[in-house]
């Protein structure tokens, strides 16, 4: 699957007020659509939970109404993915539900949204909803421009680790410290390999890619789920840092390290592959492996992203 930039164009706030529609049923859809739009709203609209998740980074709507159930990726998540981005987390989400569901009239509160129109639709009532919210969300616009100004950098990646589609702002630190994507979208799949197989992923919510000019921090916003029987996307903040630790730095803070142990940490922090460590340092694979066996077991972690994440953590403590 090929990549998108994705830019922003949030609307001023002289024009109309834009609403985004998430709902697989069309009859729904076409109802809600002439209805706002008749209200004045610009509105856009879409079936399935994925794509309203990239239309709001991309488009920044000042409201969304999301049905709670949808096939693939349900309303729920979709909203728990929304509040996990710093791009989208202001957006007020209104779940459409059905009467009898309490409990997801309940699980749409836990999940952050702001309030609830029960199916079928009564439209003067979604109407009077929207533009109360609306209203309570324009105290809120002064944050949502800080965000919007910061640019903030943001990957989407499925849950293999291969990126779906990035904001403008990742494609250019990505243009600008990585001439070439290909060790970089291998760690991310690493990473992602490692996510899958931990007992407790939240050791592993955060790591690094190192360049020789500029270490890249990458943190994940939306909470792992080990079930990849539901279609979804991960979101990824990158974050620059300092460039990598050399060996003797890494001595430093690991003084438990060999020299030798300390040198094939520093090609892990820069992101290479024991492949790759082996071909510097003129090693056998299984001796990279080897030491790296011996890095685990002294760090106390069970892998390549835990070690890294381990050094970082050391490094900040000391800063």
């Amino acid at each position: 699957m090929s990549t998108q930039h994705v830019s922003f164009q949030r609307a001023s706030s002289n024009e109309q007020a834009v609403i985004l529609i998430v709902d697989d049923v069309p009859e729904n859809l076409g109802l809600l659509h002439e209805s706002l739009d008749q209200a004045g709203y610009r509105v856009l609209v879409t079936t399935d939970g994925l794509s309203a998740i990239e239309i709001a980074h991309r488009c920044l709507p000042d409201m969304i109404l999301l049905d709670g159930n949808m096939p693939h990726m349900d309303g729920f998540e979709s909203c728990i993915q929304l509040k996990a981005s710093p791009i989208t987390q202001f957006i007020p989400v209104i779940f459409m539900t059905g009467l009898s569901e309490t409990e997801h009239i309940v699980r749409g509160f836990q999940v952050g949204g702001v309030d609830y129109v029960t199916k079928p639709l009564n439209i003067e009532e979604v109407l009077a909803r929207v533009k109360t919210h609306l209203a309570h969300a324009k105290l809120l616009q002064q944050q949502k421009q800080v965000i919007d100004a910061t640019e903030t950098a943001i990957l989407a990646l499925d849950v293999h680790g291969k990126i779906v589609w990035k904001t403008q702002k990742a494609s250019d630190l990505l243009n600008q410290y990585l001439p070439e994507l290909e060790g970089f979208e291998a760690g991310l799949k690493a990473w992602f390999s490692d996510l899958e197989h931990e007992k407790d992923p939240k050791k592993l919510t955060s790591c690094s890619y190192s360049t020789p000019s500029q270490q890249l921090q990458l943190l994940l916003l939306t909470p792992w789920q080990s079930e990849t029987s539901i279609a979804k996307n991960y979101l990824i903040q990158i974050k620059t840092s300092t460039p990598a630790l050399e060996m003797a730095d890494i001595l430093k803070y690991c003084p438990q390290l060999t020299q030798r142990e300390a040198e094939v940490m520093h090609w892990l922090l820069l992101g290479k592959t024991n492949k790759d460590i082996a071909e510097i340092l003129e090693l056998s694979p299984r001796t990279v492996n080897k030491h790296l066996e011996h890095v685990f077991e002294k760090l106390c972690v069970e892998n390549r992203t835990a070690a890294v994440a381990h050094i970082n953590s050391l490094v900040q403590e000391f800063h």
